[in-house]
């Protein structure tokens, strides 16, 4: 059977039926991606991502028989403008600052909803790689410590780290050698008296 995005043709039809159904109940999309991942054992992510993939496929005809009279279409996505942007970012990293993960920052900022959580993590993503300017300026605006504050902090726990182990095991080898050191001086003396009193 031919396939259509990896997913066979049979299943693509099971898909789309799935969400047209849903989608007349009034289900979420977000719902419904979840719903169908435990139906079929298949990544919520993966559904989601498979299901967009597959609106965008227009040039494929198969794809257009498989969606005719279905009434599916990817909600177009309105951008995030500069001042959202900084807004989100500033959450995302006093949360960060706290000791949360970023993904666990942008799913307490989308409040559950997936395709936003995807949007977030998206948009920090893309800042921190092309705009690492950007991230210093929000982190200082927060009164947080930079990334590079932070890592010469790490660095420096580390080395202090291992400076403190380092320390104790040279402790540790200078009190084995010392008692070692106790244990032969008694023994040569031992030795001496029984060499003395076999003269």
């Amino acid at each position: 059977m031919n396939k259509i995005n990896g997913y066979t043709e049979e299943e693509a039809k099971k898909l789309v039926e799935f969400i047209s159904n849903g989608k007349k109940q009034g289900k979420t999309l977000s719902g419904l991606f979840d719903s169908y991942a435990k139906k079929t054992g298949r990544a919520k992510g993966s559904v989601r991502n498979y299901y967009y993939a597959l609106l965008r496929s227009t040039g494929d005809d198969k794809v257009k028989q498989l969606l005719s009279g279905k009434e599916l279409k990817a909600e177009k996505i309105l951008p995030f403008s500069e001042e959202e942007t900084d807004r989100i970012l500033k959450e995302i990293l006093t949360q960060k600052s706290r000791g949360v993960s970023v993904r666990r920052a942008v799913l307490n900022l989308s409040k559950g909803d997936d395709k936003l959580m995807l949007r977030y993590q998206n948009k920090y993503r893309n800042v921190v790689g092309k705009q690492p300017e950007r991230i210093e300026r929000l982190m200082r605006e927060c009164g947080l410590k930079s990334g590079a504050d932070e890592a010469q902090r790490r660095i420096e726990e580390e080395i202090n780290g291992l400076y403190d182990k380092l320390a104790a095991s040279l402790k540790e080898e200078n009190k084995r050698l010392t008692l070692l050191i106790k244990r032969l001086t008694d023994e040569n003396a031992l030795l001496r008296l029984q060499i003395k009193n076999n003269l």
